[in-house]
């Protein structure tokens, strides 16, 4: 009758209802006390059912549990993201159990997650204790759990000592070197990988992405579909339009939609949401409505990024009017959601409206107001001339300001001539930041439109005194689905001769009357 119970258990799996059935039914015939492969059968179905408690009730039924049963309920958190919660059961585990490869790897993922590198390099010594190296799976979760704790040396060296090395190997050890942000590293171990795959080719091009190389994250794209023998996830998709967002590539990130349109991606709401956050952030805004309103569903992040993109391009009423038509959906919005709808009341000068907007959310949704929200207000305030009541709301914060909260107000200073809570402004931001170049040229520029030219001289000498520069300028040009990156210190050796002979054009037709040498 168990095997009867195993089969239907694998052949109904995916319905809860006719489970909930059998597990009665188990429980009639006093199954799951005595029979423990059929309890951890049990376990992991209403794991991934997402039933902590009747996963739970059913490891309590079993009598003697075996370390099956625990590894599978230490598996069972982990897959509800309470990683805490499986150390602790991998302790209880050990009082009359020696850990095997399974439950050491179930250990070492709950330390990785949880940032546990105490408890990390416990079990990392129990693995060598009972001699359970040689299993590459196990050295693959010891090179995750180091580089989650920040450890990518003591990473390397796992790998180096490992016998046997797969493709989930080198891979972990390249997201780890990304996890810890050096690229260089991660970069040495791609090109020496003797097989790559998807995980490894979008490790690599969310390191580029997330670390603001994304010139480098695109080029890596296009070796990926071209002959990298890997075909891209949404995860790859999502980094590679992110990257085109953070520098405008539009018609790379064109060519991505294109790709996209011809496979099963089409219809995945992560892609199609970071479609419309680029093509806004690329100035086609039009291009990501159209997106929008061709989704079928749409869930918060859609409706979140599509106001976004209406704030940015100072479209406030129609960001007003989605707001609510988000409101008329069902749906309620988030912190993330008010700080979009705020700002996009900020860029076009729509002070009742966020006012209401942000009265709203604390009455009406209870939410308690972040940094970010209150940064919204003072932006909003500050670019409506309403200085003197930004001030006072900073000054009835529940927190501390930030140092884009007394920019925001320095910044409307500028326009106002607030040259007294311009001086406050400036001193709160350079003990906040105090290598911070922007509130220097700010207060300058307030200065010299004073007319307080020497005011204006002791701010650049200041700024001097403290070893401070100011950051060169970024722009990049995509041209033929190539993008180039120009910084403004680069030096005129490194621009193509064809580039060269462009700018010297542009600059002597802007300026006929400048005297310009070129060397």
């Amino acid at each position: 009758m168990n095997q009867r119970l195993k089969s239907l258990l694998n052949k109904y799996k995916n319905h809860e209802k006719i489970i909930k059935k059998l597990h009665a039914h188990a429980i009639t015939l006093g199954s799951l006390s005595t029979h423990q492969h059929l309890a951890s059968k049990f376990l992991n179905i209403y794991s991934l059912l997402n039933r902590p408690a009747q996963a739970q009730n059913i490891f309590n039924q079993i009598q003697q549990p075996d370390i099956v049963s625990w590894t599978c309920l230490m598996n069972h958190y982990l897959n509800i993201d309470k990683p805490n919660k499986a150390i602790s059961i991998f302790s209880q585990l050990l009082v009359n159990h020696k850990p095997d490869g399974f439950s050491a790897v179930a250990a070492l993922t709950a330390c990785g997650r949880f940032r546990d590198l105490r408890n990390g390099r416990a079990v990392h010594g129990m693995v060598i204790r009972f001699e359970l190296c040689d299993e590459p799976i196990l050295g693959n979760a010891l090179i995750d759990m180091y580089s989650s704790n920040g450890d990518a040396l003591r990473a390397k060296t796992v790998f180096d000592v490992m016998g046997v090395r797969d493709v989930v190997s080198w891979t972990s050890l390249l997201n780890g070197f990304v996890k810890c942000d050096d690229m260089d590293s991660a970069r040495q171990v791609f090109d020496e990988m003797p097989v790559r795959n998807a995980v490894s080719w979008t490790g690599m091009i969310v390191g580029f992405v997330r670390g603001k190389v994304s010139v480098c994250g695109l080029e890596l794209f296009r070796e990926m579909v071209g002959d990298g023998g890997a075909f891209p996830t949404e995860i790859t998709v999502v980094a590679v339009l992110s990257g085109c967002a953070d520098i405008g590539a539009l018609d790379f990130g064109r060519t991505v939609h294109g790709f996209v349109s011809k496979s099963v991606l089409v219809r995945d709401m992560a892609v199609n949401n970071a479609l419309i956050d680029m093509y806004s952030k690329s100035g086609s805004l039009e291009s990501g409505l159209e997106i929008f309103h061709g989704m079928g569903c749409k869930d918060l992040f859609t409706w979140t990024t599509t106001i976004s993109g209406l704030a940015l391009h100072g479209k406030g009423r129609r960001a007003v009017e989605l707001f609510g038509d988000m409101l008329a959906t069902g749906l309620t919005p988030n912190i993330v959601t008010y700080v979009a709808v705020l700002s996009a009341c900020g860029h076009s000068g729509l002070i009742e409206q966020g006012k209401l907007l942000f009265k709203n959310m604390i009455n009406s949704n209870g939410m308690k107001p972040t940094i970010q929200h209150y940064g919204c207000m003072v932006d909003l305030l500050g670019r409506a001339g309403c200085v003197h009541e930004a001030i006072e709301l900073i000054e009835c914060m529940p927190m501390r300001p930030d140092a884009v909260i007394w920019r925001s107000l320095l910044s409307a200073c500028l326009g106002k001539g607030e040259l007294n809570l311009a001086e406050i402004a400036a001193k709160k931001i350079i003990e906040l930041e105090p290598e911070s170049d922007g509130v220097y040229i700010l207060l300058w520029n307030i200065y010299r439109n004073a007319n307080k030219w020497d005011d204006a001289s002791k701010t650049i000498k200041m700024m001097r005194s403290q070893k401070i520069k100011k950051k060169p300028g970024c722009s990049w040009i995509e041209l033929n689905g190539i993008v180039h990156e120009f910084l403004a210190e680069d030096s005129l050796s490194s621009i193509r001769p064809d580039m060269y002979i462009v700018l010297k054009t542009i600059i002597n037709e802007s300026k006929p009357d400048t005297n310009i040498l070129f060397f």
